[in-house]
């Protein structure tokens, strides 16, 4: 299913002019040189963008983006090995920059052996050609002399961003006009790419395991990149390198099936979306890739604003206004096709992937592939953010904020486990039951962190596991005072005792009860609020109304009928702590509706 989604995805691509020719690869390009007739350097000019970004602090950071440009097919094979038109700055200078200096000498002769290389393979691409800037590059390939030009200014001023930069060639004065993209270059660029590919043609013919038609088999895949963790060089998803994968005598790929066509059709396309911030986000240590069978980026959009808040088009504010939209929808049972129009002119029924990727030592392990209708798996989204609100107001809360509520504030190292957060996805994407371990997990972070305890986000979580896993609405976005239940209203009346003991102390406490005894009582009521009521008595005294609180702890006392639950499992712990979320944010919501009034009445 993923080879022939992503050959398809290739198709729609290549129809709107979005892939990348057969033969070239797209590379970063930091700085332009720019040379004289006779190949000298006369500048290097910084190509780059500058964009600014505003951090979670509401600084302004400034940062420097390349230029991407399209230059014959890149090599991939290990060692030396150099390309036609050169980027990398150890074949085209021969200079290593090392404590604070250039240099042509290393241990191994890598750069003397680069530059050699890359010298003697472009002079043989070169014979035949003739234009101004052709005849540049070659006059410099001819004269530049490594360990003549350690002083160069030229290069020390880059500094430290030397090595780790790529680097086109103009003429001095056109620096519109490069090297790569010069006519005579490509069209014999693509005489020897097409010779090549078909000189080197192995003959093996078989049947292809995606298009079904007799065809030249793959034996070596080209490599993925973009996979968080994986290799800078890239890795495979398709490989087999161990005597034990094969079968029938048939080496590498060739056990895979797949033609020479498909392959590449599916890595292009693979590695066309990993390069877009757009169709993929980060999930912990998995890469998430998605996209629609569409050319329209309005759906990727909509899926990373209701993921990760917003997206590079959509701001928090047009979010949180589709959002409502949404739930809006769902009140009635099913995000429309009118809806969706209505919301950016989508289609319902177009066919969504997500896919979850992995490295794993010079391979890409896939952990996921989701593959649904647009409209439900928008749809199940939208359900999700409306399960994990636990206010009227809509936050819309992305899966980074949920990693971060689930690990210790005193830890700056701690992992989640990737299988929670990966089994989290799914419910959200199929709409099924939350892993009970996310409802475990929150409550354990709830009663175990004193500094941060629970907040918004946290209950939202415990509220979403409960409604959805036990089949039935039983908590909404405000407080239930018809709520009889005894973990419920156990976590209500914490909540009152705790307002109360800060009201009568008339000043910040360093320790609460709250500090003391919430995980003690969400696991033992029975035996933590009896010492508590007799606190309490003590609190009445010194409150300015304790009639308030006598009315409102009778009230609630009332409904556990005279005894206190023994013992509370994991299902009736969330419930306490939803129970006192949302009985203290009440106490803020009256205090806020009075203020209003008061004002209103002036």
């Amino acid at each position: 299913m993923l080879i022939k989604a992503l050959c398809d995805y290739y198709d729609i691509l290549a129809a709107d002019g979005k892939i990348l020719p057969d033969g070239y690869s797209k590379v970063n390009v930091h700085y332009m040189i720019c040379l004289n007739a006779d190949g000298k350097i006369e500048e290097i000019i910084n190509c780059q963008e500058k964009i600014q970004n505003r951090t979670d602090k509401g600084k302004i950071k400034e940062k420097w983006i390349p230029r991407i440009e399209e230059m014959p097919q890149r090599t991939e094979k290990p060692g030396i090995d150099s390309n036609i038109v050169e980027h990398r700055p150890l074949y085209i200078f021969g200079l290593n920059w090392d404590d604070e200096k250039l240099s042509p000498d290393d241990r191994t002769g890598k750069a003397r052996k680069s530059h050699d290389a890359f010298v003697k393979s472009n002079l043989e691409f070169l014979e035949g050609i003739d234009s101004p800037v052709v005849n540049a590059y070659r006059n410099f390939l001819r004269t530049w002399k490594p360990e003549e030009e350690t002083e160069n200014e030229n290069l020390l001023i880059l500094g430290k961003n030397y090595g780790k930069s790529g680097f086109a060639f103009c003429l001095m004065g056109y620096p519109d006009l490069p090297l790569h993209n010069d006519m005579q270059i490509r069209q014999k660029w693509e005489q020897v790419y097409y010779g090549g590919v078909s000189e080197n043609k192995k003959g093996y013919v078989a049947q292809c395991a995606v298009c079904g038609e007799e065809c030249e088999i793959a034996r070596i895949h080209n490599k993925i990149k973009g996979v968080y963790g994986g290799l800078a060089t890239g890795s495979v998803l398709i490989g087999f390198n161990n005597p034990s994968e094969s079968s029938y005598g048939n080496e590498q790929s060739f056990n895979s099936n797949i033609s020479q066509g498909v392959m590449k059709k599916y890595t292009e396309a693979l590695n066309f979306l990993l390069a877009s911030t757009n169709h993929k986000i980060l999930l912990d240590d998995i890469t998430i890739v998605f996209w629609a069978m569409d050319t329209g980026e309005t759906y990727e959009d909509m899926i990373l604003a209701l993921l990760c808040g917003q997206s590079d088009k959509m701001n928090a504010k047009e979010t949180e206004g589709m959002l409502k939209n949404l739930l809006e929808s769902g009140r009635r049972g099913k995000v429309t096709e009118g809806r969706l129009q209505s919301l950016s002119m989508i289609k319902a029924d177009v066919d969504f992937y997500m896919l979850g990727l992995k490295p794993n030592s010079s391979r890409i392990s896939v952990k996921f592939i989701f593959r649904k209708k647009y409209a439900d798996i928008l749809w199940n989204i939208a359900q999700f953010q409306k399960d994990i609100q636990i206010s009227e107001e809509l936050h819309p809360v992305t899966f980074s904020r949920i990693k971060e509520e689930l690990r210790s504030p005193k830890s700056t190292s701690e992992k989640i486990n990737p299988a929670l957060l990966t089994k989290l996805f799914e419910s959200v994407i199929y709409g099924n039951m939350y892993p009970t371990i996310l409802l475990e997990t929150t409550v354990r972070r709830v009663k175990n962190d004193r500094d941060k305890g629970i907040n918004r986000v946290r209950a939202g979580i415990i509220k979403a596991c409960i409604n959805r896993n036990y089949k039935k609405e039983e908590f909404g976005v405000a407080l239930d005072k018809e709520n009889c239940g005894q973990a419920y209203v156990c976590g209500r009346l914490f909540a009152v005792l705790e307002k109360l003991q800060r009201d009568a102390s008339g000043t910040k406490l360093n320790r609460t009860i709250k500090d003391a005894y919430f995980a003690s009582a969400a696991a033992k009521p029975a035996m933590i609020f009896p010492k508590l009521i007799k606190l309490a008595q003590n609190h009445l005294n010194k409150v300015s109304s304790p009639s308030y609180y006598n009315i409102l702890l009778g009230e609630i006392m009332d409904k556990l009928k005279g005894e206190f639950p023994e013992t509370l499992l994991l299902q009736d712990q969330g419930r306490f702590i939803i129970g006192y979320y949302q009985q203290y944010q009440n106490f803020f919501e009256k205090k806020e509706k009075t203020i209003n009034n008061e004002m209103e009445e002036n």
